[in-house]
């Protein structure tokens, strides 16, 4: 736990570890001022940012958008949390690892959900944790279902996400898919979870990471 070791010395690779909030709802206008809300959020490192979200597959919910651009939701701000200094090639690898504990079917609205993620990279990255407001509202619990506006009970991803494995050498792109399990009693007593994913997981804006081969 706490801050990530990195073998690189100085400040080549210096870069800020930044949180980015998004509202679900309008009504975080008027909630956010007594620090509760329904909140979206990712976590911005050397230019692109990461969030986690749900699909139907046992392989990363891990995702990549443009920073403060994540398609589905309303940006509303950004919270520097600490710098690292890591080149972007080892950030890449040290994210594809993580998303192998991230599987878009382990996705859990009250234990874990977007914002656990990145209070979980926060943490192991700069040893700080999110502002508690973020998160306020999974930690109400079985509060959650009656809380949250209809529009966002939607259900989990029906298709095969792509996961799109960049090589910096080769300046190629390969693609490939996951396998579904089989469904289960389990998976359709999930279905009222709130799955960010859902919403815009046919965007071209979002990509899947893919996870590591261990």
């Amino acid at each position: 736990m706490g801050a990530a070791n990195t073998s690189i010395s100085g400040s080549e690779y210096e870069t800020p570890v930044i949180l980015n909030v998004y509202d679900l709802t309008p009504l975080n206008n008027y909630t956010y001022w007594v620090g509760c809300g329904i909140f979206h959020s990712g976590i911005e490192v050397h230019g692109k940012e990461y969030g986690f979200g749900a699909h139907d597959f046992p392989a990363s919910g891990v995702f990549e958008v443009e920073p403060r651009s994540c398609p589905g939701f309303i940006y509303r701000n950004s919270i520097v949390l600490g710098r690292i200094n890591m080149p972007p090639s080892e950030f890449r690898s040290y994210i594809e690892n993580i998303a192998s504990e991230y599987h878009g079917d382990t996705y859990h609205l009250i234990s874990k959900n977007c914002n656990h993620f990145t209070d979980d990279i926060c943490w192991r990255l700069t040893g700080k944790r999110v502002p508690g407001w973020v998160n306020r509202l999974a930690r109400l619990g079985a509060l959650c279902s009656c809380l949250l506006p209809e529009s966002l009970q939607v259900t989990t991803v029906k298709q095969l996400p792509e996961y799109h494995n960049c090589s910096e050498e080769e300046g190629s792109e390969s693609v490939s898919t996951a396998t579904p399990h089989d469904p289960t009693e389990s998976d359709d007593a999930d279905q009222d979870k709130l799955h960010l994913i859902s919403q815009f997981a046919a965007s071209e804006e979002l990509t899947f990471v893919k996870e590591a081969h261990r």
